[in-house]
């Protein structure tokens, strides 16, 4: 009952028709933090496209300058020699059939699957569990690779993947709010950047159309998105 209290006294703070800059929603998002746990940091895009059409679909992925913060469990597909080098690169989970068995199984106690290009014959049956959760490994994400070593070290370094929803909207954490202040606005530039980057040729008129920011406990404020991405483009 407290927290909604707390969480009614924030909202009421945030004017709904104003458009913030991100150097004052983050200040804002760090001196009214009113919990004892360290909050994600999210932004959320509104996007001008219709992900029915497999020619608007954007998706890729970003390596964030101050990383996200958490802690990222690897799982590899691999065997022999690069089973070896992904170990040696710091992979939570290696394995090939073997592990192939245990996910079948139900085991999901990771955040992110890399395979070289010969382990996706035995991915391949598990694309029903693990596509949904956004876990199936991708060559267009850098998933798919036989450079294990520089894909695991950018992945627990903070790269992420992004990619639009049946809604049209792209979400995702890019940091911590116990983070200084500067290092979540580099995050959240850097997001943007790369979200203008991936927009499909096939997009017609505008292609962002909202940028919200929020932290795990805090009301969404809306960006002045028209500006940001005029200078993001210069």
């Amino acid at each position: 009952m407290q927290r909604s209290k707390r969480f009614k006294e924030y909202r009421a703070k945030v004017d709904r028709a104003k458009r913030y800059g991100v150097d004052e929603v983050v200040k804002t998002l760090k001196e009214n933090s009113y919990v004892k746990f360290d909050e994600s940091v999210e932004v959320a895009i509104r996007l001008g496209v219709n992900p029915k059409h497999a020619d608007q679909m954007v998706r890729g992925t970003v390596a964030l300058p101050h990383g996200t913060g958490k802690s990222i469990r690897v799982a590899v597909f691999a065997q022999g020699e690069k089973a070896e080098e992904a170990k040696a690169a710091g992979a939570d989970i290696v394995g090939a059939e073997d592990l192939a068995e245990k996910v079948k199984g139900g085991f999901l106690d990771f955040d992110v699957t890399v395979a070289t290009p010969d382990m996706m014959r035995v991915l391949g049956p598990l694309g029903k569990m693990l596509g949904p959760r956004g876990l199936m490994p991708n060559p267009k994400t850098g998933t798919v690779t036989m450079d294990l070593a520089k894909a695991i070290k950018e992945l627990k370094g903070g790269r992420i993947e992004f990619r639009v929803d049946k809604q049209a909207n792209v979400a995702v954490s890019v940091g911590k709010l116990s983070f200084e202040a500067n290092q979540i606005s580099e995050n959240i530039f850097t997001f943007l950047k790369a979200v203008l980057a991936a927009k499909p040729s096939a997009a017609k008129g505008a292609y962002i159309l909202g940028v919200a920011v929020s932290a795990t406990m805090s009301p969404g404020f809306k960006l002045d998105h028209s500006q940001i991405l005029a200078d993001l483009k210069k």
